[in-house]
């Protein structure tokens, strides 16, 4: 499994936790991650992915935001900080500045054109890509 889609199933694991409370979903701002999604979707396995890291559906829906990421802490509570492939864009390069600032200060700031919606039982395919991917 790579970094990428193992970083997806954290992701997911996630998102069913802040649904399950009745929180808002968590922001996708790693093109990096976010491709590894889109390579899933619509498969038997992103079904049986989210069916054990979510414990249900989660569809893919455009959701354009910047701001202070919201699940960081609930994040290195569980697997420590954040790996390098949340600060990398969907051609590999790896945003350096971003990772220093989160290591000086913990928080993440960024945007997300992207993100996870509870669904009922069918998973319906994403939005096509935007021009910034």
């Amino acid at each position: 499994m790579s970094t990428a889609t193992t970083e997806l199933r954290r992701f997911l694991t996630i998102t069913g936790q802040r649904f399950k409370n009745g929180q808002s979903a968590p922001e996708m701002f790693s093109p990096a991650v976010d491709k590894a999604w889109h390579d899933l979707l619509g498969t038997p396995a992103y079904e049986a992915l989210c069916q054990e890291s979510a414990g249900r559906p989660i569809r893919h829906v455009a959701n354009n935001g910047h701001g202070p990421i919201a699940w960081v802490t609930a994040y290195e509570e569980v697997y420590g900080p954040l790996p390098e492939i949340w600060f990398t864009d969907a051609h590999g390069n790896v945003d350096r500045d971003a990772i220093a600032r989160y290591q000086e200060n913990g928080i993440v700031v960024a945007e997300w054109d992207c993100g996870p919606a509870g669904g009922d039982g069918d998973i319906v395919p994403d939005q096509p890509e935007t021009a910034s991917r």
